[in-house]
C-alpha cells in the first residue's frame, strides 16, 4: 500500500511540474526568445563539457568501486588449476579496463573536439580501409589470444588420465540437497538408476552391481588435500549446478546424465583459516554479526551464532523455491584425518541390511498380534456356542 502511495505521489508531482512549465511559456509570450530550436555554439560548448563531466565519473565511480568492493571478491584458491583460472580472469579483466579506458577517452575527446561550430563543416567520408583494418584485426588478434589461452586451461583442468590416480566420487542433487557417494575400496562407482531409489537407497544404487557393494553414502562432503578428486554427477529432478567457488570449480548436474570434474585440494579447511586474508574477513563478519545480534536482542530476539569459514558445496542455477538454501559443507582433511573419518563410515549395502533387519521385528511383533487376536476370536466363538446348545436344551425341555 505504502509503495502505491509514492508511486501515486510521483505521478501527481510530475503532473504538477509539466502544468507549471506550460504556465512558466505562457508567461513569456511576447518576450524575445530563440525558438528555433537549433543548437548555438554555447549549447554545444555546455554539451561538450557535460560529456567530459560524465567521463570524469565513469571513471571515479570505476575507481571507487575497485577501492571499496574489491576486497569482497574471491581470494586466494584453494585447488591447483584456481591459480590458472584466477590469473585468466585477471587478464581479461586488465585488458577490459584498458580498453575501457581507451576508448572512453576517444569517444568522449572527439565528441568534445568535433563539437559543433558554426564556422565548421562536417567532414564525410563513405569508408577508409586503413580503419577498418585496424579496428577489426587488433580485436581478431586479441580474442584469439584469450580464446587460446582459455582452451589451454579447460583441457588442463578437465583432463583426467585414466590410468591417473583419482578418488572416485559422485555428487548426487535433488530439490535441495546434496548427497555425496564413494566409490569405496575398489575406487569403482556402482551403477545407478533414479527407478531403483527405495527407501535408505535415496541414491537408486544397483545392489546387484558388484562395484555398489562398497559405495558409502554420505550427507557431508569430506576429501583428501593433494590428492586429485573426480566428482561424477547426477541430478535427479531438475537442472542444478555444482559449485564450489574457492575451489574454482562448477559443473552442470542435468537429469538423465553424468558430468564430471576434478581438482586438487591445496588448503585443508584447518590451514585455509589460518590464512591472514580470512582471518580478518572473519573478525569483520562477526563483528557485523554483534551489531546486529544487539539490536535483534534489543527488540527480543535470538542473537546471531558467531560466524566460522567453511567450504562449501553451492547450486549455481536458481533450481526452485529452497535453491538459496541448497548447500553442503565441504572438509578438506589431511590424507590421515579423511582415512580415519571414511572407514568409520559403514556402506550403503549394510545401511539396506540394517533397515530390512529393524523392519522383521516389526513385521513378527504383528504377526504375534494377529495370531493371539484369532485365537481369542475362536475362544469366544466357542463360548457363544456353548451357550447357544444350552439355551436351547433348556429351550426343548
Amino acid at each position: 500500500m505504502t509503495s502505491l502511495l509514492v508511486i501515486i505521489v510521483l505521478v501527481l508531482l510530475a503532473v504538477a511540474l509539466w502544468q507549471l512549465t506550460k504556465i512558466f511559456d505562457l508567461t513569456q509570450v511576447g518576450s524575445s526568445s530563440d525558438d528555433s530550436q537549433i543548437a548555438s555554439d554555447n549549447d554545444n560548448n555546455v554539451q561538450g563539457y557535460i560529456l567530459f563531466g560524465f567521463l570524469a565519473f565513469i571513471y571515479i565511480f570505476t575507481i571507487y568501486g575497485l577501492l571499496k568492493w574489491g576486497n569482497l571478491a574471491l581470494h586466494t584458491p584453494a585447488s591447483e588449476h584456481g591459480l590458472l583460472v584466477d590469473n585468466l580472469m585477471n587478464i581479461t579483466w586488465v585488458l577490459i579496463f584498458t580498453v575501457q579506458v581507451i576508448t572512453q577517452g576517444l569517444l568522449y575527446w572527439f565528441s568534445f573536439k568535433n563539437r559543433g561550430h558554426k564556422d565548421k563543416k562536417a567532414l564525410f567520408f563513405a569508408d577508409s580501409n586503413k580503419l577498418e583494418a585496424i579496428w577489426s584485426i587488433i580485436p581478431s588478434v586479441v580474442l584469439a589470444c584469450l580464446i587460446l589461452y582459455g582452451l589451454y586451461a579447460w583441457n588442463n583442468i578437465m583432463f583426467v588420465d585414466k590410468d591417473e590416480d583419482v578418488i572416485e566420487i559422485e555428487l548426487y542433487a535433488q530439490q535441495f540437497k546434496w548427497t555425496a557417494r564413494y566409490a569405496g575400496q575398489d575406487n569403482v562407482l556402482g551403477k545407478a538408476n533414479v527407478r531403483l531409489i527405495e527407501g535408505v537407497n535415496t541414491l537408486g544404487v544397483d545392489m546387484s552391481d558388484p562395484n555398489a557393494q562398497d559405495d558409502i553414502v554420505v550427507s557431508e562432503l569430506h576429501i583428501p588435500k593433494g590428492k586429485k578428486i573426480h566428482f561424477k554427477m547426477r541430478s535427479q529432478d531438475v537442472l542444478h549446478s555444482a559449485y564450489m567457488p574457492h575451489f574454482r570449480a562448477q559443473m552442470n548436474c542435468v537429469p538423465g546424465m553424468v558430468t564430471e570434474f576434478a581438482f586438487i585440494p591445496t588448503y585443508t579447511t584447518a590451514e585455509y583459516r589460518e590464512l591472514p586474508f580470512m582471518v580478518e574477513k572473519v573478525a569483520n563478519i562477526n563483528k557485523l554479526r554483534a551489531e546486529k545480534s544487539v539490536e535483534l536482542v534489543a527488540k527480543g530476539g535470538t542473537a546471531l551464532d558467531p560466524y566460522t569459514f567453511d567450504y562449501l558445496l553451492l547450486c549455481n542455477k536458481i533450481c526452485g523455491a529452497s535453491h538459496y538454501n541448497m548447500q553442503m559443507k565441504v572438509v578438506v582433511d589431511t590424507p590421515e584425518d579423511y582415512k580415519k573419518w571414511l572407514s568409520e563410515k559403514t556402506t550403503l549395502a549394510q545401511d539396506i541390511k540394517a533397515a530390512a533387519a529393524a523392519e522383521k521385528p516389526a513385521e513378527g511383533a504383528k504377526a504375534t498380534t494377529d495370531t493371539a487376536a484369532a485365537k481369542i476370536k475362536d475362544t469366544v466363538k466357542a463360548v457363544v456356542d456353548t451357550v447357544k446348545a444350552a439355551v436351547a436344551k433348556v429351550a426343548m425341555k
